[in-house]
């Protein structure tokens, strides 16, 4: 998908939500285990109750994988439904990887030829070599791992490093990567008082940020320093405050709900 796309969508909706798919078989609603494929069909009622207020969506590979071959297929199934019906959502694949360059190139090739996916995230402590193979592929965007939410960030991301922190340092020196302008960057809602310092190195990239809602991370505070006109750059995660709003048969309704009055957050921002 091409940038101009979502920017068109993130207008049209009024909305810079992304849903996370993050499919946990011992919170989703019990009647749905009884289905051959209850982790696609729980997806498939939280896309078509939430769509009309996103416009992203980003399943957690690991929450697919966990459940081995069933829980590929599942992922397969969903990111095929996305593509069919919902083709302007932009979609993340949450796989976190990053390894030396022939790796990372099979690994693209899973998630951006085979699954189709708009996007991946990836991880940067290898370098400029284990992240360019992602960036090979035309309309396709890589998430790096900026600043992240959780508590151990702290213990090299904050680190002081030749005069500035290290993850100043990764998003800075991304920027001469090949291709970097196909990068996106991951920064946690926690850490809202860094987007200030991020926008200064990158003013207009997207910025993928997780943690509003049950992580308690501030969303005022987030489009306060992440928001920005050219691109509007933001891409705001909420997975449990949405997919598990109720654990009963109106689960989709009361993620709907959940969902919309996110946009209607967002709205004012926008």
């Amino acid at each position: 998908m091409k940038i101009q796309s979502l920017i068109q969508q993130i207008e049209a909706k009024k909305s810079m939500l992304c849903v996370g798919l993050d499919v946990d078989l011992d919170k989703i609603p019990e009647h749905l285990l009884e289905l051959e494929d209850p982790i696609f069909e729980f997806n498939k009622a939280i896309i078509d109750a939430t769509q009309e207020y996103c416009v992203a969506y980003k399943p957690n590979i690991a929450f697919y994988e966990a459940y081995g071959l069933k829980g590929w297929e599942a992922l397969k199934k969903t990111i095929d439904y996305l593509n069919t019906h919902y083709p302007e959502q932009f979609t993340i694949a949450d796989a976190k990887r990053g390894d030396i360059g022939n790796t990372s190139s099979m690994y693209a090739k899973a998630f951006f030829e085979d699954l189709n996916f708009d996007s991946v995230t990836v991880a940067p402590y290898m370098g400029k070599d284990s992240v360019e193979p992602f960036l090979k592929f035309k309309n396709k965007h890589s998430i790096l791992l900026g600043l992240t939410s959780n508590a151990g960030a702290s213990d090299f991301q904050l680190t002081s490093t030749e005069g500035e922190m290290l993850f100043e340092k990764v998003i800075r020196t991304s920027t001469t990567w090949e291709n970097s302008e196909q990068l996106m960057y991951v920064v946690g809602a926690t850490k809202a008082e860094y987007l200030k310092t991020i926008r200064t190195i990158l003013p207009s990239q997207f910025l993928l940020i997780p943690g509003v809602g049950a992580q308690g991370g501030s969303l005022d505070e987030v489009c306060k320093y992440g928001l920005c006109e050219e691109t509007y750059g933001l891409l705001i995660n909420s997975a449990r405050g949405i997919i598990y709003a109720s654990s009963d048969h109106d689960f989709a309704t009361k993620a709907r709900q959940k969902a919309k009055a996110l946009q209607e957050q967002m709205q004012m921002y926008l």
